[in-house]
Parts: C-alpha cells; structure tokens; sequence
C-alpha cells in the first residue's frame, strides 16, 4: 500500500498539510486509485458544498463512482452529518460515529478501509470546534492497535500556525511537501492531553 511516496506497512493516523486542493488531490489520489483497483472500501468525509466536486475528481481518474456507491466501495459523508450534526462538534460523539464507520465489518472480505477525511469544518462558526486538538489527541487512544488509514487532511492556508503545530502534535504520521514521513513532532496522546488540560487552568 503506498501513500505519498511511502509504502505503508502499519496501521497510520496522518495529518496531511496542502496549500491547494490541487496539492491535496495530487497528492492523495494515487491512494485514492490504488485502493479502488484492490478492491479497497473509500470512505471520505468532505463539505457537502464540495460532494460534486470531489465525486467529479475521482470520476477524472477513471472511477466508476456511481456502481463504487450502489456496491458500497466508496462511502462519502459530509460535515454536516459527522463532525458538526447537529450544528455543533462533539468531540465524543465524533470518535464515535468514526470508529463505526471504519470498522472493519464495513469492508469486503480480505480488504481494508481507506479514510479520508477534510478537516476544514473546524473553521466553520460552530460550538464545540475549538476541541479540534483534544480530538484528534483522543482518537489516537479510541482508534484499536490494529486499525485502516486515517488521514487528516488540512489546508495551511487556512489555519493559524499556531493550531497546525498542536495539530501535527497529535498526529503519529504526517504528510509535508508531498511526503510521508514518521512524525518527529508527535506527543503521545496521554501526554497531549495532559497539555491541554493545563492550558484550560492557566
């Protein structure tokens, strides 16, 4: 299994870092593709704004995405039904509905999940999005020792340093320039949270 430019042999939680949707797209789509002609299940999670665009991307590269969603291959979901329902983002909840919709009961037999999910909905004006960090903190310790690709894709040109750092933190994996790499950066969740918790006292 290869993701920019690395062969994958473990389970992963990535933060991927773009500055375009071109970079995101050129980036991801080789996975993307890879994993459609192993038989692999899709599920994305994007803007609903942005459902017809990312469907059209993939039908680009030659997906068949109308008989890939009637067979079940490839799931996309939006924000608004996952990470802000409700109008708001609930951090327990979300890990939640993730670790359903990953399990491992959703794929073919013999194949994985393949996970992808635009993180842009924490710049949506919503309650509950500033706890992006615990979140992502937190999953690492929901997600089971042994689980498919997550990765967390972020637009650099829309975060403030400042939360890209704590974001890149949490994350075990990152993809920077194009680039799969081991993250040098990562704080174990436990750690993490720790942070977190004394950042709310001071």
């Amino acid at each position: 299994m290869k993701l920019a430019g690395s062969s994958l042999t473990h389970s992963c939680h990535v933060c991927a870092f773009f500055h375009t949707q071109e970079e995101r797209y050129q980036v991801l789509m080789p996975f993307i593709k890879e994993g459609f002609e192993n038989g692999d299940r899709a599920f994305h999670i994007v803007n609903a704004s942005q459902h017809a665009e990312h469907l059209n991307r993939l039908q680009q590269e030659g997906i068949d995405t109308a008989t890939a969603q009637a067979n079940g291959q490839l799931e996309i979901q939006h924000w608004q039904e996952t990470y802000i329902k409700d109008g708001r983002f609930d951090q327990y909840q979300m890990i939640e509905t993730l670790k359903a919709a990953i399990s491992p009961s959703n794929n073919p037999p013999g194949k994985i999940s393949r996970n992808i999910a635009h993180m842009e909905w924490a710049l949506e004006d919503v309650p509950g999005v500033h706890n992006i960090v615990e979140y992502e903190a937190r999953l690492n310790q929901a997600l089971p020792k042994q689980h498919d690709p997550v990765i967390c894709t972020y637009d650099l040109s829309r975060f403030d340093a400042s939360v890209v750092i704590d974001i890149m933190r949490t994350h075990p994996m990152v993809i920077i320039g194009g680039i799969l790499q081991e993250n040098p950066f990562y704080v174990p969740s436990e750690e993490m949270l720790r942070e977190i918790e004394a950042r709310k006292i001071t």
